[in-house]
C-alpha cells in the first residue's frame, strides 16, 4: 500500500525546498539547518499544512528553572471559558530528533487538547543537543515537569492530576520523565501519552527497514541522530534514560501510545506497548493508517491527525478525570 497521495507530493515540494535534512547534518551545521527549517514553516499560508491554534485556548509564556538555573520557555495552553477552576495539566515535549524545536511546535494540537479536553496543557522549551546532548534534553523535562508541580497553584493547575506528553524524540522524553518520576519520588504523573515515540535507540526492528524512505523520517535520519545526541553513542544509546524499552518498567502511569502506519519508528510503540503491558502497566496502543511520522505537526496533509487527535482529548479526559 502507497503513501497517500496527498502526503507524498507534500513530501516531494518539502524536499526541494528543505535540502539539508537536520538530522544529517555535521554536529557544527545542525543550529543553521534547525533554525532554517523552524523559520520556513512559520512562512505565511503554513497554517495550512501545521494548522492553527484553537480560538478557544488562552496561549501565554513563562518560564520553569532548571535545576542548574537555567530558564526553560514553557507554553501554556489554558481554556479561555475555565476561569480560576483548577484544572489537570498536561506537560508536553516537542519532537525534533533531541535536535531541533521547539515550545511552540504542534500548536494546534496543543491548544485544541487543552480547549477541547479541559486541561493545561505546558509546552517545554528543553535545551538541545548536540550543544546539550545526552542526557541534558531529558533532566531539562524532567526538572521543567518538576517545577510544575511544585508551582501549580500559580498555573490552576492540580498535580495529582498530571501527565506527560510527547512526539518523536518528545515521545522518549515523556517515556524517560515518567522513569524518572517513578525512580526519583515524584512528581507523581498520572498519564503518559506517547505519540509515535523512539524507545530504543540501539535497536534495529522491522519497520525501520519496511518505511526506510518514508515521508518525513528516514531510515538515514534515525541512524545519524546518536552521533549527534550523545557523547559516546556506543556505551549511552543502551542507558535506560535513552532507550527506556531497556528499563524496568513496573509502577510505571498508564500510557497511550499511537503509531504511524508509513513511520520507520512504527514498532517501537508496539514493542514499549507489549513490554508496559508485561509489567502491569495499562496501555491503549493505536496504529493510523495512512499517517506518516510527524503527524501531529501536520493536520493539513494527515488527515488522521485529527483522529489521534480525538482520541488524546478522550483518553485524558478519562484518565485525568478532565470536565467541561
Amino acid at each position: 500500500m502507497p503513501v497517500p497521495l496527498r502526503t507524498a507530493a507534500f513530501w516531494t515540494v518539502y524536499k526541494l525546498l528543505d535540502r539539508a535534512p537536520v538530522m544529517q547534518q555535521p554536529a557544527e551545521k545542525v543550529r543553521a539547518a534547525a533554525d532554517a527549517r523552524a523559520k520556513f514553516l512559520r512562512m505565511p499560508g503554513a497554517w495550512l499544512i501545521a494548522g492553527r491554534a484553537d480560538p478557544h485556548a488562552e496561549i501565554t509564556e513563562r518560564a520553569a528553572k532548571s535545576s542548574d538555573g537555567v530558564e526553560l520557555p514553557l507554553r501554556v495552553y489554558r481554556p479561555k471559558d475555565a476561569g480560576t477552576a483548577v484544572l489537570p495539566v498536561v506537560v508536553n515535549f516537542h519532537g525534533g530528533g533531541w535536535v531541533s524545536g521547539d515550545a511552540r511546535q504542534s500548536e494546534w494540537w496543543a491548544s485544541a487538547l487543552a480547549a477541547q479536553a479541559h486541561v493545561v496543557v505546558v509546552s517545554v522549551e528543553y535545551r538541545l543537543a548536540p550543544e546539550h546532548p545526552f542526557p541534558g534534553p531529558a533532566e531539562d523535562c524532567y526538572d521543567a515537569t518538576v517545577w510544575v508541580a511544585e508551582h501549580a497553584g500559580e498555573f490552576g493547575v492540580d498535580p495529582q492530576r498530571l501527565a506527560v506528553m510527547g512526539d518523536s524524540a518528545g515521545g522518549n522524553l515523556a517515556a524517560v520523565v515518567s522513569l524518572m518520576a517513578r525512580d526519583r519520588g515524584g512528581p507523581a504523573i498520572a498519564q503518559q501519552i506517547l505519540i509515535y515515540p523512539s524507545v530504543d535507540l540501539a535497536a534495529d526492528l522491522p519497520s525501520e527497514k519496511e518505511n526506510g524512505n518514508a515521508p518525513i523520517l528516514t531510515s538515514k535520519d534515525i541512524a545519524t541522530t546518536p552521533g549527534l545526541y550523545f557523547h559516546n553513542s556506543t556505551r549511552e544509546m543502551t542507558d535506560p534514560y535513552a532507550s527506556p524499552l531497556r528499563a524496568t518498567l513496573d509502577d510505571l502511569p498508564p500510557a497511550l501510545i499511537q503509531t504511524a502506519q508509513f513511520d520507520p519508528l512504527r514498532d517501537h510503540g508496539a514493542a514499549y506497548a507489549k513490554a508496559l503491558r508485561a509489567a502491569g502497566v495499562p496501555v491503549r496502543l493505536t496504529n493510523y493508517v495512512d499517517a506518516v511520522h510527524g503527524y501531529i505537526s501536520l493536520p493539513g496533509i494527515v488527515p488522521a491527525a485529527r483522529q489521534a487527535l480525538a482520541e488524546t482529548i478522550a483518553e485524558v479526559r478519562e484518565v485525568l478525570g478532565a470536565v467541561g
